[in-house]
C-alpha cells in the first residue's frame, strides 16, 4: 500500500489533466462509490473514457484500475448503505434500454473478473477440504443466505452430514461439536454481517478448516480463512450482485459431486424414488 489513497489524489491534483480532474473531485466527492464501480461505470458517471481512468490509476502510481480501487476499499471507514448504493445505480443506470443491457453486462463483468482472478490451486484445495470433512458447516446471513441456502441444498445430496447456520443465537447448540474434523464455509458480501464473521472466526478457533466465499481481501472473513475464494459482486445499485458467487459455487458442487459420483448415485436414486413417492415434480401427460 502507499498511504491514503485520498491524500495521494489530493495531493496530486496540480498536476492533472482537466480529464483527470474530473475523475479525482469525484472520488474526493464520493469516497466509498468507487469499490462499487467498474472502469466502464466510472468513467460514465466523470464523463471521460476508459482509457482516461486507467491512465489516471497509473498516474496515481498504481498498477491499474483494480489497485486503485483496492487501496479505495482498504481506506473504506463505512460501507455504502442501502440508500446511498440506490443513488448510484440512478447515476448510473439512467436510461431505460440501455440501463437493462447494462446490468446484464455487469453480471458477465463479474464472472469474468472472478474466472481471471481465480486462484486454481485455492479453488481444488476447497474441493477437497469438503470432501474430506466430518461435517460441513455453512455460515451465510441476509442476502447471502440465498447463496448458502443454494449450497445447503445440493451438497446435503452428496455428503452426510452438512449445516447451514445464520446466527449466533441460533447455531451456537449446533457449533458444539464442531472440531478439526470438520469444514466450515463463510459466505458475506459488503456490507458484511457480525454474526457470520463471529461464526467464522469460532469454527477456525476450534480447529475446523475454513473457506471463505468473499468479495475482496478486505473483507472481514479473510483474516480466518485457511482457503480464502474471492467472487466479484460489483455493481452499482441497492441490491447484491450474486452472478459471480453463485458461478462459483456452482464450479465448488460441481467438482465435489464429481469426486463423489460413485458414493452418491444410489442416494441419488433413492431421492428420485422418494419424490416419485410424493410426487414431487410436475409430469407430463406423456409421462
Amino acid at each position: 500500500m502507499m498511504g491514503n489513497v485520498y491524500h495521494n489524489i489530493a495531493g496530486k491534483k496540480a498536476a492533472m489533466s482537466k480529464s483527470q480532474l474530473k475523475i479525482a473531485e469525484y472520488i474526493l466527492e464520493n469516497p466509498n462509490a468507487v469499490s462499487f464501480l467498474t472502469v466502464g461505470k466510472l468513467a460514465k458517471v466523470t464523463g471521460v473514457s476508459e482509457a482516461t481512468v486507467v491512465r489516471f490509476a497509473t498516474f496515481l502510481g498504481y498498477t491499474g484500475y483494480t489497485e486503485l480501487q483496492q487501496e479505495v476499499q482498504a481506506s473504506l471507514q463505512h460501507q455504502l448503505t442501502t440508500s446511498e448504493r440506490l443513488k448510484i445505480s440512478k447515476q448510473v443506470y439512467d436510461e431505460k434500454e440501455k440501463g437493462v443491457d447494462e446490468v446484464f453486462r455487469d453480471d458477465m463483468a463479474n464472472i469474468k473478473a472472478t474466472m481471471e482472478e481465480l486462484d486454481v490451486e485455492d479453488f481444488h484445495k476447497a474441493v477437497n477440504y469438503i470432501l474430506n470433512a466430518e461435517t460441513v458447516y455453512i455460515f451465510a446471513n441476509r442476502s447471502a443466505m440465498s447463496l448458502g441456502v443454494f449450497l445447503h441444498y445440493y451438497l446435503s445430496m452428496i455428503l452426510d452430514d452438512v449445516k447451514l447456520l445464520h446466527s449466533v443465537e441460533t447455531a451456537s447448540d449446533s457449533l458444539y461439536h464442531i472440531n478439526k474434523d470438520d469444514v466450515s464455509i463463510g459466505i458475506s458480501f459488503a456490507r458484511y454481517t457480525k454474526s457470520t464473521t463471529e461464526l467464522f472466526s469460532f469454527a477456525q478457533e476450534k480447529g475446523a478448516k475454513t473457506i471463505a466465499i468473499t468479495d475482496n481481501l478486505v473483507s472481514p472473513l479473510i483474516p480466518y480463512a485457511d482457503v480464502p475464494l474471492k467472487a466479484s459482486s460489483q455493481m452499482p445499485t441497492f441490491i447484491d450482485s450474486f452472478a459471480a458467487p453463485l458461478s462459483l459455487i456452482n464450479a465448488l458442487i460441481t467438482f465435489v459431486s464429481r469426486e463423489k459420483q460413485e458414493d452418491i448415485h444410489e442416494r441419488l436414486e433413492e431421492l428420485e424414488g422418494i419424490w416419485r413417492r410424493f410426487d414431487i415434480f410436475h409430469l407430463n401427460k406423456s409421462e
